[in-house]
């Protein structure tokens, strides 16, 4: 059984502002996506990777490649117009490369932080129910709004997790998935696991952890340096 990770760096991160898409910004002198790719190419289970990034950004990720050594990224795709796009490039990238048994696991190219123990449980539960995704409880009161402006209802946060990338699947199964959400003409999809959901699938959860964030605005540069300083023992147990 082949795992292959499909790393998501098709955006060009307009909340972040600048020219330059934020899975490219450097932290500790290292550029973000090096972090992400460096996690699954140390990963023993990981058998190649696919990227797919920003068209205008293929070249430049390929000079990164080579000077940081990333041997396990085998291939470099486009993007697509939505992230929805981006993830069925690269499944559908695959199609003539995997077998209908094997593992995909989808993750964001701009969450540079991803313990070993993570990625190695999430497959462990793929491996048993067919899909994983990194999840964690939710702490905080959450209420129902309409509006985004006010709300009027508490929701019960003992039936609700958050859910974060790396995600992995049954190669079939979410091909399947996004098979049919093109002949429906759906693209607007943010996750794998919500076409899953949409499609009436039901989603397993491997253990998550808080730290596990994505770099999306700049104020996350400094908080992901800090969070780097701890090991990721720490980190995936916190």
């Amino acid at each position: 059984m082949k795992h292959i990770a499909i790393i998501l760096a098709g955006g060009v991160g307009k909340r972040m502002g600048g020219a330059m898409p934020k899975q490219f910004l450097s932290l500790n002198d290292k550029p973000v996506i090096v972090y992400t790719l460096e996690n699954f190419q140390r990963n023993e289970n990981i058998d190649g990777i696919v990227v797919v990034c920003v068209e205008d950004w293929i070249d430049h990720l390929k000079e990164i490649l080579d000077e940081y050594k990333i041997s396990k990224v085998k291939w470099v795709v486009a993007g697509g117009e939505t992230s929805h796009d981006s993830t069925r490039n690269g499944i559908f990238f695959l199609r003539d490369k995997l077998e209908d048994g094997d593992q995909v696991i989808i993750h964001d190219a701009a969450r540079p932080i991803l313990p070993q123990g993570a990625i190695n449980e999430m497959l462990r539960v793929s491996h048993e129910k067919g899909n994983a995704s990194l999840a964690i409880p939710c702490h905080e009161t959450v209420l129902f709004t309409e509006d985004g402006l006010s709300g009027d209802k508490e929701l019960d946060r003992s039936s609700i997790m958050r859910v974060q990338t790396p995600q992995a699947y049954n190669y079939k199964f979410i091909r399947e998935l996004y098979e049919q959400a093109e002949k429906d003409d759906k693209h607007d999809f943010i996750y794998a696991d919500l076409v899953a959901i949409y499609y009436g699938k039901r989603i397993y959860f491997s253990k998550g952890f808080t730290n596990n964030i994505k770099i999306t605005r700049k104020e996350d540069i400094p908080l992901c340096k800090s969070l780097m300083k701890f090991s990721e023992e720490d980190l995936f147990n916190s």
